[in-house]
């Protein structure tokens, strides 16, 4: 007789429920979120036949955290199902709509029961590759929150501050390079800064770790900030400097964390065994390598083919056909991390990868839009870094657009 276990995750607790092949209740119990819950529920599994050869599968409304950590060892399988699926699954055991915790975790067991086949496990990803996960989606997290507080800042200052944006707006990396930082700390309003003589001026860039070009820059900025610009009276000019150094304490540790984050993802990154293939590839570094690493995983069996990753990315197109109607269009649900760092990857690729951006032209040519032409090229790139991944090999641009190089020389001829 078969088992399956479904889990309804909460914060505090968590309802387990077993049924076997039939559909019966075979066990049920409520555990807490501790050491002393999850020794609990592997004994209830050991206790209805739970093995290391024939383990019990588990599905529960989440994919990380402790409780799953402790299920995913071995060769169990752990189905993250969906809250909505679970409550469209809900509503084929009652009409009344009700819903406990109890009856939860019933329709995840339930579901394995019916539909096991329709699910995905969790993938067997190895320990370095979830280390990559976890470092390079707070990196991730630390840029976007560094973006945020940019941007904020950038707000506050079109309000009081217009000088600061002329000085510092047109340089490459904007507010958020340390020389712009500093200047800002230490002049947080119009008035101060048209205060600052060179030798501040100087000082502070160099506090800041320039090391070229200080005394023209200083020349610069002060004649920025001493230029006319329309003012906010005295006291309001000073509430909003002190709202700016409150940013500007939290817009440093977000730059400062994203550094020690892109670090520690180097140095993970470079130690996994499919860095090298990763980094074969035209316009792959180590942090965009990382996160399509962290996203994909290194288990081998986790997608069938390469349309899997590619319908996982949202880079294949997907059909809605009713009747007579057909429309072809995006996919609205995938990865949206995954995606995320396959447009900058698609991007960067049109200037490291000739047939890359033959691709990208041709595909303008026919027709399709900027991000069109991307996702397509996007496909092509997974495509290929997909067959790489299961054949050990690294890219071979002469191998990957033959066709497109071809048609690029043809056409110039």
């Amino acid at each position: 007789m078969k088992i399956f276990c479904g889990i309804d995750w909460a914060e505090s607790h968590h309802d387990v429920a077993l049924v076997d092949d039939t559909g019966a209740l075979v066990a049920k119990r409520r555990i807490t979120d501790d050491a002393a819950g999850y020794r609990l529920l592997l004994d209830l599994l050991a206790e209805h036949g739970d093995s290391p050869e024939r383990p019990i599968p588990v599905a529960i409304e989440t994919s990380h955290g402790l409780l799953v950590a402790v299920l995913h060892t071995g060769t169990r399988q752990v189905f993250a199902i969906n809250p909505l699926a679970a409550a469209r699954y809900r509503d084929r055991h009652g009409v009344s709509r009700k819903k406990s915790d109890p009856g939860d975790a019933l329709v995840l067991a339930n579901i394995l029961r019916t539909d096991l086949p329709m699910h995905r496990p969790l993938p067997a990803d190895s320990d370095q590759g979830r280390a990559v996960t976890v470092l390079a989606r707070a990196q991730q997290d630390a840029v976007w929150n560094r973006q945020q507080l940019g941007n904020q800042i950038r707000s506050l200052l079109r309000e009081y501050y217009p000088a600061a944006l002329e000085a510092f707006q047109s340089k490459a990396g904007g507010l958020a390079r340390p020389d712009a930082r500093a200047v800002l700390a230490a002049a947080p309003t119009p008035a101060r800064a048209a205060k600052l003589s060179l030798t501040q001026l100087r000082a502070t860039l160099k506090r800041a770790g320039r090391q070229r070009g200080i005394d023209a820059e200083a020349e610069r900025l002060r004649d920025v900030f001493r230029a006319e610009h329309a003012r906010h009276p005295d006291a309001v000019e000073d509430a909003f400097g002190h709202q700016l150094a409150a940013l500007l304490k939290q817009f440093d540790a977000a730059c400062q964390a994203g550094d020690d984050l892109a670090e520690a993802v180097e140095a993970a990154f470079r130690e996994h065994p499919d860095a090298d293939i990763y980094l074969s590839f035209p316009g792959l570094g180590v942090q965009l390598g990382a996160r399509l690493l962290a996203e994909i995983g290194d288990d081998r069996t986790r997608f069938a083919d390469a349309r899997g990753l590619k319908a996982y990315a949202g880079s294949a197109p997907i059909t809605r056909a009713s009747g007579k109607k057909s429309y072809v269009g995006r996919r609205m649900v995938k990865n949206n991390r995954l995606m995320h760092a396959g447009f900058l990857w698609a991007f960067s690729s049109l200037r490291a990868s000739p047939g890359a951006d033959a691709h990208y032209r041709r595909r303008r040519e026919h027709g399709d839009w900027h991000a069109g032409a991307q996702r397509n090229l996007l496909n092509r790139l997974l495509g290929q870094l997909f067959h790489c991944l299961q054949s050990r090999q690294l890219f071979d641009e002469n191998h990957a657009f033959t066709s497109s190089i071809t048609s690029s020389i043809t056409a110039a001829a």
